[in-house]
């Protein structure tokens, strides 16, 4: 069956939450483990079935933000979302209550059991009505990101469709795309801050509720960290700003030699060639077309995979009017399929679609084959990440269908660029930290201490004056910050063990690859820090960890930079 065949029907959100506390009763009632877990088993078909349809909703209001059925659709699950959780979580209580537990860890892995109690934690019935008011902020958020319309160039386009220019090789003309762009931003300034203030006081308001001083043990919680500690978070920070970011203000300073930008500026921050970055060749169907024979190419799993997910048609890529901005992989459980979404705009974007977003699609259908329970199925999402970001370096002998004779500079612009993300991600950690940990600052307050951080985490941009990034208030452009509170970190977590994995590939593509295919084949029946040393990396929270993913990388890019010359 095709994505766009599956039937979509509103749930009735009461007899939902009925059945699970249904099930959490006959659960506390049961005699003897087996009867738990046949209880338990009906709770998860439950979980899988609702699980599918908020993802059907999500997947086609984001296509088309103006569609006004999905719209309904989509309120109604920010608003049922939260009340249906709470009554999952009354099935979560009476499985770690249960004084059959040593057998339900016997039977379900003690990390599920240990999954659950984190759940319990995440919220509790007096923050239910905030949380659905927090669901319907996030979405006029992006609903008015999806409505942003750019005039450039005589053309009206969307902001990713910008993108392109942003990398244009004529200086003046990225220039007027970030002048473009951030006009925009600037002219509804007033209304994302508004969101912005109600989000944080709405998810400090719920932290208080639930005993917290703050939203950022909360937030940790709510971002399913099993394993390390918030300390652990703040170590790696620091690893950042010490290694990575004087290796990425070498790398910046050849990048700039390597363009001719004698005096550079923040509009010549992504442009790394100065005969133009390299760009995908082909029309959208060739590049699809590409990733097809790329996993076709790269092992029997993933030919298994590609061929199932254009057979049912599990993509979305084209940017349009209306359609929400970004990119996502999300899964349809009932159907063991996974779906790309995203917005191409002619750059090597469209190319990171089919190899990071394709990357978590990958693992998710890995896991619906696997015989373990839905608590288990996905890692928390630094390790999701992990599968993401490495099957874009563990591709890289197929970059060749995408970029023919421009393939050394797509290469090298993907691993520097890996490498530049690291300090940008960990500060848009310590922002969110910063702002949590002090919920009434004013949106002048917040600019500053953005503007602040840019100093610590990129001190090699100059902003050059222009409007909404000049006033630091950038990261108003990052929806991370608005949607998914304390998620940008994992992207570092993950990118780190990328870097790690791209260095054992140009020492041993195969081995680097079962390395991989081993750590998807996991699941989420490990942590993250059992994920990444069951890889052969060690702990990613050792003191040299970020050094030792950052350095290989950076000599290899010096490398390439030399042969490019030639």
């Amino acid at each position: 069956m095709k994505c766009t065949e599956i039937p979509y029907k509103r749930p009735d959100a009461e007899g939902a939450c009925r059945l699970f506390r249904q099930y959490a009763e006959a659960i506390a009632a049961a005699p003897d483990a087996a009867e738990q877990l046949a209880e338990y088993k009906k709770a998860e078909g439950l979980s899988r079935h609702l699980s599918t349809l908020s993802s059907l909703a999500m997947i086609r209001h984001t296509v088309d933000t103006r569609d006004a059925f999905y719209e309904a659709e989509n309120d109604f699950w920010d608003a049922n979302g939260p009340a249906i959780a709470d009554a999952q979580q009354a099935v979560a209580r009476a499985m770690v209550e249960s004084p059959f537990r040593p057998a339900l860890e016997e039977a379900l892995g003690a990390l599920a059991l240990e999954k659950m109690e984190l759940e319990l934690k995440a919220q509790t019935p007096e923050v239910l009505g905030l949380m659905a008011e927090e669901n319907a902020l996030a979405t006029q958020y992006q609903k008015l990101y999806a409505s942003a319309l750019v005039e450039f160039g005589g053309k009206t386009l969307t902001i990713s469709e910008l993108g392109a220019y942003k990398m244009h090789p004529d200086r003046e003309t990225r220039r007027a795309a970030y002048t473009a762009e951030g006009a925009w931003f600037d002219e509804h300034a007033a209304e994302l801050d508004e969101l912005y203030d109600k989000l944080v006081k709405n998810r400090t308001q719920q932290a208080r509720l639930m005993g917290y001083d703050t939203y950022v043990p909360l937030g940790a919680i709510r971002m399913n960290r099993v394993g390390y500690s918030l300390d652990d978070m703040a170590a790696i920070r620091a690893a950042i700003r010490r290694d990575a970011v004087p290796a990425v203000a070498r790398m910046k300073a050849a990048q700039h030699r390597r363009t001719g930008v004698a005096d550079p500026k923040y509009w010549d921050d992504v442009f790394q060639f100065a005969d133009g970055m390299a760009k995908p060749h082909g029309t959208p169907d060739e590049i699809m077309a590409a990733g097809r024979e790329m996993y076709h190419a790269l092992s029997p799993e993933t030919s298994a995979f590609i061929d199932e997910m254009f057979a049912a048609e599990c993509f979305d890529v084209l940017s349009k009017p209306g359609k929400a901005p970004g990119g996502y992989c999300t899964s349809l459980p009932e159907y063991h399929l996974p779906f790309i979404f995203s917005n191409f705009n002619g750059t090597s974007d469209d190319v990171d679609v089919l190899t990071h977003e394709a990357g978590h699609a990958f693992a998710d259908w890995i896991a619906a084959h696997m015989d373990v329970p839905e608590i288990l199925r996905n890692p928390g999402m630094e390790s999701c990440e992990i599968h993401s970001m490495s099957m874009e370096f563990l591709t890289s002998d197929y970059y060749r269908l995408f970029y023919g004779a421009d393939t050394p500079k797509a290469m090298l612009a993907h691993a520097a660029d890996s490498v530049y993300f690291l300090p940008y991600g960990a500060m848009v950690d310590e922002f969110q930290h910063i702002v949590y940990s002090n919920p009434d600052m004013t949106p002048a307050q917040r600019n500053e201490a953005w503007a602040k951080l840019e100093k610590q985490y990129r001190p090699w941009i100059d902003f050059g004056g222009l409007p909404f990034y000049g006033r630091g208030a950038g990261w108003q452009r990052q929806l991370h910050i608005y949607l998914y509170p304390f998620y940008y970190i994992d992207y570092c977590l993950a990118q780190a063990v990328a870097l790690r994995f791209f260095a054992a590939w140009l020492d041993d593509k195969n081995d680097a690859w079962q390395r991989y295919l081993a750590l998807a084949r996991c699941a989420g029946t490990r942590t993250y820090p059992q994920l990444v040393e069951a890889a052969g990396f060690g702990s990613p929270f050792a003191d040299d960890f970020i050094a030792k993913a950052v350095g290989p990388v950076e000599s290899w890019v010096a490398a390439q930079d030399e042969l490019l010359k030639k």
